[in-house]
């Protein structure tokens, strides 16, 4: 018996005519064998056939070419320049910018012509879950309002619902799951009748997968004895997953030129931000990106840079602290813009790049990854085991023949939900004080006086900025106790 030839199944061998199942096992080895990755099929005879679909559906679905190239180029992955020389600011609109090439107002009234023309969406990454958070939920699932408990899935898609209504418009949600927040996901916004959306203005869809490999192999892993060890593709699988679910095709019969791309962990994201998007239009940007002002060279967020004459985002961990520290002679920072994974995409932009053979590079990942041996019992690596394969979406920036920054400020615009309670930084008590602190804040520009230690909260069917608040609060208003506007 070659290493070619597939053994036969103990529990296949009393049958005299093959199964479908054990067709396509014929076929698949086969192929497999080709790269080396038979082993998946050791424990075929041990399975009934729902776990030989389950096995057989996936290998159907990999790309074992790619998957031998990635591996053998893991060590050769693109490497950050070291010469200070090498970075520049990206173009873009700071906040107080002197003499910006287009003022505020302009972009304003730009961005209120395309919306209102129903020429935008908006594309919400919902594919985590809230394991991180001590929540068993997909993460759009959690509450997070300071008093009402809202979760992120409602205070992030009541904003769209009021940009709609301010706008005259509608303006349609492209929602991409994980596959294992699919489901959820979906019973949920039908549970609450999705939020008031019409079922054609939410396109709720699947990011794709990838396998782990072993690290020092490129064997493909087993997670069980029937199932490969898999991982969403990384927010950059928005890409093909716009393309292959026809959401594309969706956004092209609507006529949406500009897609609004936010990801569910930040609630203070100023959704469809008018402005961002007349400033992209303007500009005749590919790419838009929202970026905060660093408070420290060394600040733990993506960098937005011109890298050798392109623009495009160095991760804080791939930056050398010498570039970094880059100051002009005002002592400002050279690389002063943190990336806060909000963009405002041009959708001819993205579909052009979804037809290319390249699309979005491959980053690789170094894991521990619990996996089945040979012997069919289940290893929990002490150290890195494993290499995962994941694309980021701000790798699209450097092929964008324009690509822009706009400034925001974080204390309004920025507070995403990453660590559990208690912890330092990022967690359910400082994203709850963030929003409180600037719901506080709208109402006293308003007039209205908030007693000290007084928690607040200002629904976004209600206002979502200082000015609509100011427009609807009674600045008679002397006191506030608890407080929730509806």
């Amino acid at each position: 018996m070659t290493k070619d030839t597939p053994p036969k199944p103990a529990s296949d061998q009393e049958h005299s005519t093959s199964s479908p199942n054990q067709n396509r096992y014929q076929q698949l080895f086969h192929h497999l064998a080709q790269f080396g990755q038979e082993h998946v099929f050791g424990f075929w005879d041990e399975l009934n056939d729902a776990q030989r679909n389950e096995l057989i559906e996936q290998l159907t679905q990999l790309d074992l070419h790619s998957i031998e190239q990635l591996f053998q180029n893991s060590d050769n992955a693109p490497s950050i320049p070291t010469d200070p020389n090498s970075f520049g600011e990206p173009d873009g609109f700071a906040l107080n910018d002197p003499r910006p090439r287009f003022t505020r107002d302009e972009a304003i009234a730009a961005g209120e012509t395309v919306l209102r023309d129903g020429a935008v969406g908006v594309v919400l990454v919902a594919g985590g879950q809230g394991t991180r958070l001590g929540f068993s939920h997909p993460k759009g699932m959690y509450p997070i309002g300071p008093l009402s408990a809202a979760t992120l899935f409602e205070i992030l898609l009541t904003k769209v619902q009021a940009v709609a209504k301010r706008y005259g418009t509608s303006v349609p949600v492209y929602i991409m799951t994980s596959p294992a927040t699919y489901d959820e996901t979906v019973e949920f916004l039908e549970e609450n009748k999705r939020f008031g959306f019409l079922a054609d203005d939410l396109f709720v869809f699947c990011q794709g997968t990838m396998p782990a490999v072993d690290i020092e192999t490129g064997k493909l892993l087993l997670s069980t004895k029937h199932s490969l060890s898999l991982s969403p593709d990384g927010h950059g699988g928005m890409l093909s997953a716009l393309d292959h679910t026809g959401a594309f095709e969706h956004m092209c019969a609507r006529g949406i030129k500009q897609l609004f791309y936010m990801q569910i962990d930040n609630p203070l994201v100023d959704v469809a931000a008018v402005d961002a998007i007349g400033y992209h239009v303007l500009s005749n940007a590919g790419a838009t990106t929202m970026v905060i002002r660093k408070y420290d060279p060394l600040e733990k967020v993506g960098n937005v840079a011109v890298v050798d004459g392109k623009t495009q985002i160095v991760e804080y961990s791939d930056l050398p602290d010498e570039v970094a520290q880059l100051r002009r002679e005002d002592g400002s920072l050279v690389l002063w813009a943190g990336n806060v994974a909000v963009h405002v995409w041009d959708v001819s932009f993205l579909r052009d790049t979804a037809a290319t053979d390249t699309g979005l590079p491959f980053h690789y990942a170094h894991k521990k990854i619990p996996y089945v041996d040979e012997q069919g019992n289940t290893i929990q690596p002490a150290e890195p085991n494993g290499l995962k394969f994941e694309r980021f979406i701000f790798d699209l920036l450097p092929s964008a023949q324009q690509a822009i920054l706009v400034e925001v400020d974080r204390k309004e615009y920025f507070a995403p939900l990453k660590n559990p309670s208690g912890a330092p930084t990022d967690s359910p008590e400082a994203v709850r004080s963030q929003m409180t602190a600037l719901h506080r804040a709208w109402l006293e520009a308003a007039g209205v006086f908030v007693a000290e230690g007084v928690t607040v909260e200002i629904q976004p069917s209600f206002a979502s900025t200082a000015e609509e608040v100011a427009n609807k609060v009674d600045s008679t208003t002397r006191f506030v106790q608890d407080y929730i506007l509806k």
